[in-house]
């Protein structure tokens, strides 16, 4: 297993490799249009390669889904927490129980009385 991820992990720098050699051309990305860059009177531009911009946003992708997924999970998480205190509650309440159940009791017959 730990080869086919390393094979995989080979690949996919092979491939951002081939595509970074591929979109050298350097490009500029502005915040906004031009028409509303003279308007606001701002015009933040910065000139990158074209594969630093694919990477780019499809790291902010990546992370934009985590972040929205755990959101997204986050009352899962909380029944789960809740439903796990819960039973180590009625555990030791359980425990208590059979503690009273067998507290007069001898040894041996109380071990037996477990069994069946």
């Amino acid at each position: 297993m730990r080869y086919l991820r390393y094979a995989f992990l080979i690949s996919l720098a092979l491939v951002m490799v081939v595509v970074a050699v591929a979109n050298r051309t350097i490009t500029q990305l502005s915040l906004l249009p031009t028409d509303l860059a003279k308007w606001f009177g701002v015009n933040w531009s910065i000139d990158l390669p074209v594969f630093v911009i694919f990477l780019g946003g499809t790291i902010f992708g990546v992370l934009v889904g985590f972040l929205w997924e755990w959101l997204r999970e986050y009352k899962h998480r909380a029944e789960v927490t809740h439903k796990s205190r819960e039973l180590r509650k009625l555990e030791s309440e359980l425990s208590e129980l059979k503690g009273e159940k067998y507290q007069d009791k001898d040894d041996i017959l109380a071990m037996l009385e477990e069994v069946r």
